[in-house]
């Protein structure tokens, strides 16, 4: 797997005081896409609300807003209860006066069959993607975007677009954040307000490198044009490129940052046909 050159520092790439005097909300800010998405719009100029369930992940997410020379302001919240998003809306507006850019980055999901996926298990995971995502949005665009005609939100969704096998419930809880942008423009472009998806692909994140193995990650990069996984400033970069004045002609689309395997596809064999069932073996 080839390994990644390391990138500068995003104020090497873009003018530091970028997104000074922006305000911006991100979801699931502990870890992952999450923190680097935060930290890299703090370099920007951007104050940053963050959220995720854990206050002790926050913290250190919110350390390293201010190291970049932000103002980072920690918001415990699960965006499945709706009570708790208003309080996470309501703070954050109290505390900087408005909200200009919303990361939907929190989400969660397991790998399974898709005839092993229980309904609890399917409502689990589109509850807080797709539900919990929408409470937040709307109440981010009511509250603040709307009445200041102005405003950009991201929703994450996956790579490859076309499915991915042991993740059906995932994958179309993503495509419906994909047809929620698109669906939104349309809507909420009168008020100066964007909705973009970003659809990443495998990112080496913290939880990546903790579940599967070298070989697992080597295996995902054979399917990868470029020749290797993602990193989290990979997607980061181009969050903060489109919250930008640089972005403000992109709406209502998504944005694929996989280094070409939605165009390549997964770049494996298919499985094997099953021409027998249990009961045609025990006869």
């Amino acid at each position: 797997m080839a390994s990644p050159e390391p990138r500068p520092d995003i104020r090497e790439l873009l003018h530091p005081q970028l997104l000074r005097e922006r305000v911006a909300l991100v979801t699931g800010a502990g870890s992952g896409l999450g923190r680097a998405i935060a930290v890299d719009l703090a370099k920007l100029g951007a104050s940053v609300v963050l959220s995720g369930r854990r206050s002790e992940p926050l913290e250190k997410t919110a350390a390293m807003v201010r190291e970049a020379g932000s103002r980072a302001l920690v918001i415990p919240t699960d965006i499945r209860d709706e009570d708790q998003v208003t309080a996470m809306v309501d703070g954050a507006i109290e505390e900087f006066g408005r909200i200009d850019v919303l990361v939907n980055n929190a989400g969660g999901q397991f790998i399974a069959p898709a005839e092993e996926i229980s309904p609890k298990g399917w409502r689990a995971v589109h509850r807080l993607a797709v539900d919990g995502s929408w409470t937040v949005t709307q109440q981010v665009a009511t509250k603040s975007m709307i009445p200041n005609r102005s405003g950009v939100i991201f929703f994450i969704a996956f790579s490859p677009r076309r499915g991915i096998p042991g993740m059906v419930h995932a994958t179309s809880a993503r495509a419906a954040l994909e047809n929620l942008a698109a669906g939104l423009s349309l809507e909420w472009s009168r008020f100066g307000i964007r909705t973009i998806c970003v659809a990443p692909g495998t990112i080496v994140t913290e939880g990546l490198q903790e579940n599967y193995s070298d070989a697992d990650r080597a295996g995902w990069a054979q399917a990868v044009p470029l020749g290797r996984l993602g990193e989290p400033a990979d997607v980061s970069g181009m969050v903060s490129f489109l919250a930008s004045p640089a972005g403000n002609y992109v709406t209502g689309t998504t944005v694929v940052v996989d280094g070409g395997t939605d165009a390549w596809g997964t770049g494996r064999p298919v499985p094997a046909l099953e021409t027998t069932t249990e009961k045609d073996t025990d006869q």
